[in-house]
């Protein structure tokens, strides 16, 4: 008889559609689950380390489709503004950084929040008050703007009479001064002068990136750009260097970042070459990022009609940073050359052609199973619905933000008109048969899986009480089922992990997290409340909490 090293008892345990538990015992044994049930608990024998789930439950791993774990640990490492969502607290985080890091030249970090700013744009005016001097690059929440004080203007040598780039915006006062935001590709004015980071402070991030997602219950992951961005250098060296020391716990997809302002034939050598190099046995960068558009709180997301406020005024139709032949092109190419295309697609204009371009990909190319993906999904036309299911192509959700926040009420309703109707329309997507994965583009939120799922079964804030707030478009809400195995099973297709992991089944390893209660017994709005307790990967506990 097989002994197990390890075994969870007294269930419930996640049943593989994640429709609820159909058994109560797991036995694993060298890191693979080898029984269930009855067999499993016929293994345990006395070193057999026995784990009482009681009233909690056994799920598996979280897996996040699109995150940026190596930028979030920068910003737990340095100026870290995430928890601030007012003004007044953003700028006490960031006095309180400065006084208690007095050496380091520069001012850096991010996470602060455009709603707590008039505008979204907060300014070189506040920062100078709370930086004592020292130059400030702090980027925002989402990566698409950051936020400058005057001394880095003045380093980096921008004024009234440096023009905006092709790629990005400088707010500006009337008088055309640099106001202090700089939004998308202005962001590289200024960051020219910033020194970079260290490669200590690289890998560093690696593993805080790494041990933060791992206490969210998160077991594999893919990062949605590995490459020079202004939030960090390439992390795909570090990944390796961290897996080469047996440090790399995770197991991480990459996605390749492919660069603006290039054609894919001078990036194709480049990125093949960097999938065999920096491929480790825990990573594998085998997708290939294209941001498509950017955001629609600062207009940036490609939209088929302009912005229009309540006063008639057009605030153009966003920023397509590929035009569609190049980014055709793109796609057929690396599809052919065998890499995933992770798309990053926001605005309805961006969606509808890096649909095309997957569809110009399918007509010219064998077919190959890259399992191309769309992340974000925010204004998409209901005629682009059932698109995602006939290309294969699967819908990436950061079902968090499928609320009525605060920034969604300042920043994107009143300028959208109708379209606000077309917001992450999850169910709609499943309905169509699209494939549903999950990720939460942390460092621009939390990467906390509970909190995402329950907004996508309630469509409500986890911090507001559902008998009082107000759905957002809840006829496209996701069952708890659904929303689980978008962020299990979905999003192990997506990684091409689901042969190993995903689900709690006999033969696969055991990617596992003990959670303090059973999501399918408590009422939906107390879904966030769920806390994770113990996370496992390949067996080995990875995690676990203080109590």
């Amino acid at each position: 008889m097989t002994e197990a090293d390890l075994a969870f008892v007294d269930g419930p345990v996640l049943s593989p559609d994640a429709s609820g538990s159909d058994t109560d015992a797991v036995a694993v044994k060298d890191g693979v689950i080898v029984a269930l049930g009855d067999e499993a608990r016929s293994m345990i024998s006395p070193q057999t380390e026995v784990v009482s789930l009681d009233a909690k439950m056994l799920l598996p791993g979280f897996i996040d489709a699109h995150v940026h774990p190596v930028w979030g640990g920068l910003k737990l490492l340095a100026c870290d503004l995430s928890a601030a969502d007012e003004r007044r607290a953003t700028l006490e985080a960031v006095a309180a950084y400065v006084a208690r890091d007095p050496a380091e030249p520069w001012v850096l970090g991010g996470g602060w929040s455009m709603s707590a700013f008039p505008g979204g744009a907060p300014t070189a005016e506040d920062l100078d008050q709370v930086t004592a001097g020292r130059p400030a690059f702090l980027t925002s929440r989402d990566g698409h703007s950051a936020w400058v004080n005057t001394e880095a203007l003045r380093l980096a040598g921008v004024n009234e009479h440096t023009p905006d780039p092709a790629d990005g915006r400088i707010e500006r006062g009337p008088s055309g001064k640099p106001a202090g935001t700089l939004h998308e590709g202005a962001m590289s004015v200024v960051l020219k002068v910033v020194p970079p980071v260290s490669d200590e402070q690289m890998l560093r991030a690696v593993l805080k990136g790494q041990e933060y997602l791992h206490s969210f219950g998160v077991t594999a992951w893919q990062d949605a750009l590995v490459g020079d961005y202004p939030e960090s250098r390439d992390p795909g060296p570090y990944y390796r260097a961290a897996d080469e020391a047996g440090l790399l716990t995770g197991r991480v997809r990459g996605a390749l970042w492919l660069e603006r302002g290039k054609t894919i034939a001078d990036q194709i050598d480049s990125l093949v070459a960097r999938r065999e190099q920096y491929a480790s046995g825990r990573f594998s960068p085998t997708a290939v990022k294209i941001m498509q558009d950017g955001v629609p709180e600062n207009f940036t997301a490609a939209m088929s009609e302009p912005y229009v406020d309540r006063c008639g005024h057009s605030h153009g139709d966003g920023l397509s940073f590929f035009d569609r032949e190049a980014l055709i092109d793109a796609v057929k190419v690396l599809d052919a050359a065998g890499f995933q295309i992770h798309f990053h697609a926001i605005g309805d204009r961006s969606i509808h052609d890096c649909l095309d371009a997957v569809a110009a990909a399918r007509a010219a190319n064998a077919y190959a199973d890259n399992r191309h993906h769309m992340a974000h999904l925010q204004f998409l036309n209901p005629k682009d619905i059932s698109r995602f299911a006939h290309l294969g192509v699967a819908a990436n959700l950061q079902m968090l933000w499928a609320c009525d926040d605060e920034q969604m009420a300042e920043l994107v309703t009143p300028f959208v008109g109708d379209r606000h109707a077309w917001q992450y329309p999850f169910r709609s997507l499943q309905e169509a048969g699209a494939r549903l994965a999950a990720g939460s583009d942390w460092s621009v939120s939390t990467p906390d899986p509970w909190a995402a799922i329950h907004v996508a079964v309630n469509r409500i804030p986890p911090e507001h009480p559902t008998d009082r707030a107000e759905a957002f478009l809840p006829e496209q809400r996701l069952s708890l089922a659904a929303a689980i195995s978008a962020y299990t099973s979905g999003s192990a297709w997506v990684n091409h992990l689901d042969h190993l992991v995903g689900t709690i089944e006999v033969g696969k390893e055991a990617d596992l997290v003990v959670v303090d209660r059973n999501p399918f017994t408590i009422k939906p709005d107390e879904l966030s409340q769920t806390q994770v307790l113990q996370t496992f990967v390949a067996g080995r506990r990875v995690f676990a909490a203080e109590d």
